[in-house]
């Protein structure tokens, strides 16, 4: 299987290596990061009206806070990148970005 030589394509690479199973629904986490929680709470909205179940969290840690968005999908790159930019232009007016993706392996 050939992937795109970008981040998304190389992780994508790494969980196939990994023996994922391609032809599965998988849970896919992505990452929206927020400026603070009032355009959190609005990105929220926006997201969650579009369709996309998400939470919002601020990390203990750094303080920074990130909507999280779960959606159960077969691990297709062009529909990864698809839902990236649309997360970017949801959250785009208020101030937040996508920022990435993961896939729990057990």
């Amino acid at each position: 299987m050939k992937f795109p030589k970008d981040a998304d394509g190389q992780v994508l690479k790494m969980l196939y290596k990994e023996g994922l199973n391609f032809k599965e629904l998988q849970n896919v986490d992505f990452f929206v990061s927020i400026s603070d929680k009032r355009s959190g709470e609005s990105v929220l909205k926006s997201l969650r009206d579009e369709g996309f179940s998400c939470e919002l969290e601020q990390d203990d840690e750094t303080g920074e806070w990130t909507c999280y968005c779960f959606i159960k999908m077969l691990l297709n790159y062009d529909e990864i990148i698809d839902i990236q930019k649309r997360l970017d232009e949801l959250s785009k007016p208020y101030d937040g970005y996508s920022d990435g993706w993961a896939v729990m392996v057990e």
